[in-house]
């Protein structure tokens, strides 16, 4: 049993996975905050379009 823990604590193979998922979880988070942000950005310019559309129709 000892010696399995020992190769346990040994073993680095994981290592690399898991750093190679938290840069890829970052990259996504990345993607998110900037795909909403322009999302809002683009809804407020739209709201602006439409308000001046509505406007300029009525007499």
């Amino acid at each position: 049993m000892l010696n399995l823990i020992r190769r346990f604590s040994k073993d680095e193979r994981g290592a690399a996975a898991i750093e190679y998922t938290l840069i890829a979880g970052l990259i996504a988070l990345a993607i998110v905050v900037g795909a909403t942000n322009l999302g809002t950005a683009l809804g407020a310019k739209m709201q602006a379009l439409a308000d001046a559309v509505t406007t300029a129709g009525t007499p």
